[in-house]
């Protein structure tokens, strides 16, 4: 079974009820403890997410927390050497273009190319109206943002001219060092699987079961190195259930996933580092 492990990263994100206890109170060493131990188990990735404010009536569909990514990960790209760092995902319509270029070009530096750029056209109107910015056209908007987005990421001069962005004869430096940077589409629409396997290298979708999954990924040819990123069903026990965890990452193999980012069964910051060690040896990298 070819699959690579990722970790949806405990502490920086809490939604009800998916989370331990002792992230409440986790400090950063905690989170730092977490990302060096999965950095050094050989996982693929680690996440955080992007909200700026969030109406209170929401807590309990999306849960408050959401630690701000780029400051997380610049302290985390110094305390780690090889995992990629990968926004799970950011709103592009929160942005221009070239603010991400800038400030996650930067942190791509800074990781020595880890960077993995996910976005997503975002569904919060009173987030969208709290920033000014526009909510109805999100999604041809934010088509063209990933265009402009690999028109630029990499480039110090960067050009592109399209329907909602234009510019040209401007210096971005740093860039990112990577040559392309990889761009993953959240969501949970078949449009943003399509809009991933047309502007994008890879899907992370979210609340969408696994055969629909597999029935939408047969729609489309998907390009070699095409990435599909899936959670399991649960959280999963590698240390009291190893053979459900084993057949829980092959159905997810098998319904068309590349990389499982993984949720686990835990009940303090030692039993996750428990749990990530017993995953990886399951499941070798």
């Amino acid at each position: 079974m070819s699959i690579r492990l990722s970790i949806s990263t405990p502490v920086v994100t809490m939604f009800p009820h998916n989370h331990g206890e002792w992230e409440k109170d986790a400090s950063i060493e905690d989170l730092a403890a977490v990302a060096e131990a999965a950095d050094r188990l050989g996982y693929y990735h680690l996440t955080c997410s992007e909200h700026i404010a969030l109406p209170a009536a929401e807590q309990h569909r999306r849960g408050a927390r959401y630690w701000d990514p780029l400051a997380t990960f610049g302290y985390l790209a110094a305390r780690t050497e090889r995992i990629r760092l990968a926004t799970n995902v950011l709103v592009l319509g929160y942005h221009h273009p070239l603010e991400i270029a800038k400030r996650y070009g930067t942190l791509d530096k800074v990781s020595n190319g880890r960077l993995i750029l996910g976005v997503g056209v975002g569904s919060l109107k009173e987030e969208f109206e709290l920033l000014g910015v526009p909510f109805d056209d999100r999604g041809p908007r934010g088509d063209d943002a990933l265009r402009a987005l690999r028109a630029s990421l990499s480039v110090p001069e960067p050009s592109y001219h399209g329907e909602f962005y234009s510019f040209g004869g401007m210096v971005v430096d740093p860039c990112a060092v990577q040559q392309r940077v990889p761009l993953w589409v959240g969501g949970r629409t078949l449009r943003s699987l399509r809009r991933a396997v047309t502007l994008a290298d890879g899907w992370a979708p979210f609340n969408v079961g696994l055969r629909q999954v597999r029935e939408w990924l047969g729609r489309f040819d998907l390009e070699p190195g095409f990435e599909v990123v899936l959670p399991p069903r649960g959280p999963l026990d590698p240390i009291n259930e190893p053979d459900q965890t084993r057949d829980a990452l092959a159905e997810i193999a098998a319904h068309g996933a590349t990389i499982v980012s993984v949720i686990f069964k835990h009940t303090s910051l030692q039993h996750y580092l428990e749990s990530l060690a017993a995953l990886a040896e399951l499941q070798p990298s």
